[in-house]
């Protein structure tokens, strides 16, 4: 008998399930992998985006005043216009990037997640005894869908840090162009 087999038939009772190929299941193994690399990446994005903005800030004349009151008090319509846009857009950018790395909270949790590995450890030993290997490939999928989740949120928060430093940047050059 196959181990999947053994496993139904010493569990009088238990529906039968069917076996799940290897073919699949280091499919949704990879689907992890690359979900997780997905999510490195937007982090990655975010620092860098954030790097920018704040070395832009910090050593631009024109980003610093865009912050001071007398910018506003004393420039010309055009000049307070995009003193305003890129102060804008650059804490906008700079927010959604912050956004990007924030922890995120999902209601799904696996026995992949370190913060509920308390809850699932004891359903992982007893799967383990039963040598249920359909439970770790349900890990594996739920796991998937938690990372597609927090995947999708981080990426939403780049592509709004990103078009806010292309807001950024035009507004800068507008700025110049007006001075």
């Amino acid at each position: 008998m196959l181990d999947d087999e053994k496993m139904n038939a010493a569990l009088p009772g238990a529906p039968e399930v069917k076996p799940v190929s290897h073919e699949y299941f280091d499919h949704v193994r990879k689907i992890n992998d690359v979900f997780y690399d997905q999510i490195v990446i937007s982090d990655q994005k975010a620092a860098y985006i954030f790097t920018f903005m704040l070395a832009f800030l910090v050593s631009s004349s024109e980003g610093k005043e865009v912050f001071t009151l007398a910018r506003y008090a004393h420039g010309s319509p055009l000049a307070i216009l995009f003193s305003a846009l890129l102060a804008l857009a650059s804490l906008a950018s700079m927010l959604c990037a912050i956004m990007v790395v924030l922890p995120h909270q999902v209601k799904k949790s696996t026995s992949l997640f370190w913060g509920t590995w308390s809850h699932h450890r004891a359903i992982l030993e007893e799967a383990a005894h039963r040598s249920d290997r359909d439970y770790l490939f349900r890990q594996y999928l739920d796991n998937a869908d938690v990372l597609s989740v927090i995947a999708r949120r981080k990426y939403r928060f780049v592509t709004y840090a990103f078009r806010a430093l292309m807001v950024t940047v035009v507004a800068y050059v507008l700025l110049l162009v007006a001075h």
